[in-house]
């Protein structure tokens, strides 16, 4: 069946529910008739105003406190990508007509994000509520019980905001923490031979999704051999950061005694069996061979290495991808591939966080690093790392960690 054409604008007027579209910085952008009719203003006196010059608190009311708890709502929204639902909340509103007079107003409003497809918030969808007639209607029913059920409201909203204040505070505590335990897990970067590598982590912004990610580089002695691994444990915070701890260790102890990244892999796809938390893990490990110029690699379901040749061109090691560690319930042996590499080439690792966008499909994250990388690749292995994260990491911050190992060949 032929799927209709929907005229999404037409929807968003016809939304009997009040809604406005704001920017990140809290001017609007669009709102539906409901919301104007409930707010009693035009649309040239809304859009393309700052949401609080055209509502700004009561001045006749000190203790007024509307404002300040739509903005923090607001700008939590903004910077974490995360809906929030507000208490119920007086705002009062200054008459359209009379200037100066102003209304007693009560709210029920809820926050949303509007994501671009680079996953930052675009938009702020404010969908609004008017309860003022329902406190006024209680009000008269019941004399001092309006009072009374206004006075509850105030308390319980308040409460609530207490709690969700501190559990903000917790999670930055758990987040700050868990930081700190991923740091002191992770290798010091250190020379490998004579060749110029680089790390970077990067947590994601203003969210507890963080401390999944993890990279390794180890020298294999006496073999004229490095291997480099990256992976992305599923889950945020201390657990992940336990569970990454575990996984790195292993994988990098089993690289040192196998043949090559594929046993590597299996070793490590057998013990994470055993490791709560460790399911859906993806990691990529690559045996770098100097005297015979090959990389050997093998992929638990993890986004390709790229490895960029003198010339500019980009290759992504994508012939020996598999599942991700726990994904068959049984043991089956993983694939491996090689291919040589020239002098002066540079390797590139990295988790999901540098290339992955909402609503993108992952090539065109992966032609991005493929852009980005040809573009830099003179550059010394920090130098380029740099600007990597400069050219793929948006302005506004990204919503998962990131690792990153680059390493020139």
């Amino acid at each position: 069946m032929t799927r209709p054409e929907i005229d999404y604008q037409a929807v968003f007027e016809a939304l009997p529910a009040a809604v406005a579209l704001l920017t990140p910085d809290l001017v609007f952008a669009d709102t539906n008739a409901a919301y104007l009719a409930m707010s009693g203003r035009t649309r040239e006196q809304v859009v393309g105003n700052y949401l609080f010059d055209v509502f700004p608190d009561n001045p006749n009311d000190p203790a007024a406190t509307g404002m300040r708890n739509l903005y923090a709502s607001l700008r939590r929204v903004a910077t974490s990508g995360e809906r929030d639902a507000m208490a119920l909340q007086r705002y009062d509103v200054e008459d359209p007509e009379q200037p100066g007079v102003w209304q007693e107003r009560y709210w029920s409003p809820v926050n949303a994000p509007v994501p671009a497809a680079d996953g930052t918030v675009a938009l702020v969808l404010h969908r609004v509520e008017e309860v003022t007639e329902l406190i006024r209607a209680r009000g008269t029913r019941g004399g001092d019980r309006a009072q009374v059920l206004e006075s509850e409201l105030y308390t319980r909203a308040r409460e609530l905001q207490e709690v969700n204040q501190r559990l903000r505070q917790a999670h930055a505590r758990e987040r700050e923490v868990a930081l700190h335990l991923q740091e002191s897990m992770l290798p010091a970067p250190r020379p490998l031979g004579h060749h110029r590598a680089a790390v970077r982590y990067r947590p994601a912004t203003g969210a507890l999704n963080v401390c999944g990610d993890w990279y390794d580089l180890v020298d294999l002695p006496d073999s004229g051999r490095t291997s480099l691994a990256v992976g992305d444990v599923v889950g945020h915070g201390l657990a992940a950061a336990g569970v990454m701890g575990q996984l790195r260790s292993a994988l990098s102890a089993a690289s040192r005694v196998t043949e090559g990244p594929a046993q590597a892999l299996e070793v490590l796809g057998l013990y994470a069996r055993f490791v709560d938390g460790a399911e859906s893990t993806t990691a990529v490990s690559v045996l770098i061979d100097w005297t015979a110029r090959t990389l050997t690699y093998s992929s638990a379901g993890h986004p390709p290495p790229a490895l960029c040749h003198p010339d500019g061109t980009v290759s992504f090691l994508d012939r020996a991808t598999d599942p991700p560690l726990g994904a068959r319930p049984e043991h089956v042996g993983r694939p491996q591939a090689g291919v040589d590499f020239a002098e002066g080439s540079v390797l590139v690792l990295y988790t999901d966080g540098l290339i992955e966008r909402r609503h993108e499909d992952i090539d065109t994250g992966l032609d991005r690093l493929a852009r980005s990388l040809a573009r830099h690749r003179t550059a010394d292995p920090d130098t380029l790392a740099d600007a990597l994260l400069a050219d793929l990491i948006p302005p506004a911050g990204i919503t998962d960690d990131t690792a990153l190992v680059v390493l020139r060949l």
